[in-house]
Order: structure tokens, then sequence, then C-alpha cells
């Protein structure tokens, strides 16, 4: 790391409230110096709530143009952690370091070390919220980003820093979590391909699989050796070291690992050093949306990735396929945090009335007695006699019924669904649809995520709670009975979107972005001065 220049005041505060004694002969004159520098504070931080309010309580006391260690050792920690923004994938640009400097260095009265003070702070809170709880709002750039982040204001920021050892705080501003930090080292390997030029050439053509040899082999090989799949080799036919190589790159990049550099491989494999590293950067700003806390027990589910996790401490306890949203407007699941708090076992399905009006209901216009496997019901819960209605006379708005499908193992949500209330009306369910587990893009459901392997996914989560899950479990499931189990402990649910992930070995992977997301973030830090770097090495 360079050496950073100390920034330092030419007069400090103190110096000047002397200097002011001197000049008029009297403490009066401090007096008015300390009014004036006040003054400008309150002047310089209006308009900023958090920075005003942190002024107001503290009795505008300096944090960073007092003099003494204390105060220098505020400002070196502030203009070092300014000049590592760049490295976090924030936008160097928007914390202008010169101008600080330059403002320090030319300040001359105490009006001056008050505007000074109040720039510093204001600049300390931007670079404090940015690191700490990501530069962008994710509802603002995708309406399926419904992530509620946990924004903290100036005053708090502002608080902590005088309680703490400065250059310590700034370091732990950032997620204090491993993937954070894993995908900082990616970042910065990736930095270096950058530099050095990439992994070479792409592969071009069709299909390639084992038997095959000539140019193209060749170059499928260099790239993948580029990218640290397989050792140096200068054969040039497919032979068994290069398809494990490619089913190594499958595996990492969440396809189906058959050894085969089919046209989705291929197009995994022809990715750009730069793309990977935007997805890097746009990780790093997603995981400073989730919260600080994430649960020592939690759910995570990767919505790029089709996985449902349990995580116990940091480590991957169980895993299962899953099912998401499909890619259309009104199907895609959205991202958001939530604590699961019961599972239903035996289900009914309470249909969502945008699946009646939009689905169901032109089916029974035309024939009352279509979807014969959903019971139609009142407002009272009655059960409606089909041939007592005539449908053609309901429009989407004026349709007056519900519709509910019993228990039983073709209802829509399976044997049992894993329930997190929430606004959205999204949670995790068992699935009739089996087949859909098999295939490499999974994205089929309304919005809700079904999974692979339901009846052990409810087992982690009893095992808590029961001696024997599974005995129990399964008890309640025979009874076919429709019924509430309360979860003890609640357990955090994440529902991210991570085209970038590091797993536990230290391998980095990829997925698709699969809902567009991720370029629409690229772009709005793009836009915010967030740019690529190659870094030699």
């Amino acid at each position: 790391m360079p050496h950073l220049k100390r920034p330092r005041l030419r007069l400090t505060l103190t110096a000047l409230l002397l200097a002011g004694v001197a000049a008029f002969g009297s403490v009066g004159a401090a007096d008015a110096q300390v009014t004036a520098y006040k003054q400008a504070v309150a002047e310089a931080s209006y308009g900023d709530d958090g920075v005003a309010a942190f002024y107001r309580r503290n009795g505008y006391q300096p944090v960073w143009t007092g003099e003494g260690a204390e105060f220098t050792a505020r400002r070196a920690a502030l203009i070092e952690a300014l000049s590592m923004a760049e490295v976090h994938g924030l936008p160097a640009g928007r914390y202008d370091i010169e101008a600080l400097r330059a403002q320090m260095a030319s300040a001359r009265t105490t009006r001056d070390m008050g505007l000074v003070e109040v720039a510093l702070s204001r600049e300390f809170a931007r670079f404090a919220r940015d690191l700490q709880t990501g530069l962008l709002t994710p509802s603002q750039i995708d309406d399926g980003m419904v992530r509620e982040v946990e924004r903290r204001g100036a005053e708090v920021y502002l608080t902590e820093l005088q309680a703490s050892q400065p250059a310590r705080y700034m370091r732990g501003l950032a997620p204090d979590t491993a993937q954070y930090r894993a995908l900082l080292k990616l970042k910065l390997d990736l930095e270096h391909a950058l530099a050095n030029g990439g992994w070479g050439p792409t592969v071009s053509g069709g299909k390639l699989e084992p038997g095959n040899s000539g140019p193209r082999v060749v170059a499928l090989r260099n790239r993948l050796i580029a990218m640290g799949y397989m050792e140096r080799s200068a054969v040039a036919s497919y032979d068994g070291t290069l398809q494990k190589a490619v089913q190594a790159f499958q595996l990492a990049h969440g396809l189906e690992p058959d050894g085969v550099a089919g046209d989705g491989t291929l197009d995994e494999i022809n990715k750009s050093v730069a793309d990977r590293l935007k997805s890097v950067i746009v990780g790093l700003e997603r995981e400073r949306w989730l919260p600080r806390d994430r649960g020592e027990r939690h759910i995570l589910v990767n919505q790029t990735d089709f996985t449902a996790k349990i995580v116990d401490h940091g480590r991957v306890t169980f895993e299962t396929r899953s099912v998401i949203g499909k890619n259309v407007s009104d199907r895609r699941s959205p991202e958001f945090s939530d604590e699961m708090e019961h599972m239903v076992i035996n289900p009914s399905w309470y249909v969502p009335r945008s699946i009646i009006t939009k689905e169901y209901l032109p089916k029974l216009r035309a024939n009352p007695n279509a979807v014969r496997h959903l019971e139609i019901t009142d407002s009272r819960g009655r059960q409606v006699n089909r041939g007592a209605v005539d449908f053609s006379q309901f429009s989407s708005r004026s349709f007056p019924f519900a519709m509910r499908q019993p228990p039983g193992k073709s209802n829509a949500l399976g044997l049992v669904k894993f329930m997190f209330p929430n606004k959205y009306n999204i949670y995790l369910h068992d699935t009739p649809q089996k087949h859909l587990f098999a295939r490499e893009v999974r994205a089929y459901s309304h919005g809700c995520i079904r999974l692979a392997q339901p009846f052990e996914f409810a087992y982690a989560l009893l095992a808590l709670q029961e001696t024997d899950p599974k005995a129990f479990f399964h008890n309640v499931l025979n009874t076919g009975r429709e019924t509430k189990v309360d979860l003890e402990r609640h357990v955090p649910v994440h529902i991210i979107y991570r085209t970038a992930v590091v797993d536990d070995r230290g391998q980095p992977g990829y997925r698709r972005d699969v809902y567009g997301r991720d370029a629409k973030i690229w772009d709005a830090l793009s836009r915010a001065g967030v740019v690529l770097s190659a870094v030699q090495g």
C-alpha cells in the first residue's frame, strides 16, 4: 500500500484562539473566536439533519479540528479510508480528498476551521454510510429488490467515531463477513488478470466434446488454464484431463457437470474478465445491503444459484435445489429478509387473487366445471355450487369468490410449506412438480420458492426442538390434516441474488443474471462513478 501523506492543518483551532487573545489582549477576543467557530459549524451543518444534531448535542465541540494526537489520528484515518474507497468498489471521485486537503491547508480563521470541521464530518458520514450499507437504494433500481437496508445516520457514526480508535473504526465499517472479504480478494485477482490482458482468446463455434481435437480445443484448453481450472499442457485433443477441467468449471458456474462444452458452457467460458469483475463489484454492494447480523442459524436462498441452504455458525449444514419465480413481470421472486416462524404440514393452497383472476376466471367463464381440483368459496368460507353461478358476469375486479385446494399429494404446495409471513406472500414449499429440479435453469414458479427436498429441510429445522424430528414430522403428516407447527426459535430468512460467489474452499463461482438485476445495479454504480480498474501485481 502506498504511503499516505497525513493531512495537516496550518492552524489548529487552539492556535487560532491563542492568536485571537494575543491580537486583542483579552479573553473576550477568544470568546468571540469560539462564537465565530460555533456559528460557522451551525451554518455549515444546516440542511444535514444528522450532522447538525450531532453538533448541537456536543455543544459544537470539534471532532477533527482540535489540537492533539486524537484529532490528528482522526484526520489521518479519514483520509486513508477515503483513499481506499475504490478497493471496496466505491467511486473514488465521490470523496474529493484533494478538495478536503486544500480546504484544510487554506484555513486561516476560526470561521474557516468551523467550515473545515463540518466538511470533514459530512464526508466521513457519507463514506461510512456508503461502505457499511451501500451506495444505492435497492428498490430504486428494480421493483423486485424490496430489501429494506438498515441505514444509520451521521449522528450515530460521529458519536461512535469519537468513542473509538479511529483507524480501527474506519476498518470496521465494511461488512465483517467471510463472503465480503473473499469478494475483495477476488476483485483484486480479477484486476490483476485485467491488467495482464485477461484470459486470452475466446472459443469460437459450437459444441466441443471428448474426442474432438484441433485449434478450438486448444483455445478451450488455454482459456481454462488461464482461469486456473487445469495445469499447463500442449495436448490438442479433448482428453480426460480437459473433460475434468470442463466439469470443474461447470460446477463452479452452476451448470450441469457433463464435461461437454456445449453452447451454454461456452457462453460462460467466453465471459470476459471485465464481465466477471462487474459481477464481483455488484456482489460487494449487495453484501453491504444485507443485515449485519444474519443470525447464528439462518436460511439463505440464492435465486441465481437455484439453491436453499441452512447455515449454522457460518457453515452450510443443509442444502437443496430450488425453483424460483418465472422471469416475467409479475412472477419474479423478490429479494428481502424476514423470519421463519412456522411450517404447515398438509397445507391447503389458498389461491392468490392475482392467479384467480388472470388464470382461472377465464377458464370458469368458458366452463364452470373447469379446475375441479379447486374449491370455490364465498366470503364466509362456504363452498359455492358452481352450477348455480354465472361466471361470465364477473370481471377480474368484481369476482367475489376465493379458491382453495385442499391438502393432498397433488396440492400445488405439496405436503409442507415454510412460513415467514410477509407482505409479498412469499414462502418456501414442497411441490408435486419434481421433474423441474432436474433442469439447469429453474425459474418456473409464481414467485414462491419450491424445494427439492422439503421433508429433509423440515427435519433440519425441527432438529433443534424434537428428539426425533423425522418421526415427529411423519406422525403429523400421516394424519392428513392441515397442521401448523411453530418453530420454537424463529430462523432468519435471507432471499438474495448473487451472480458472483466464493465457496467455503475459496473457489470463485459465477451464475447467470437470471432477471437482469445485476446489469441494472452495475449501470447505476457506473453512473455513480464506479469504474473497472486494472491493477499490476
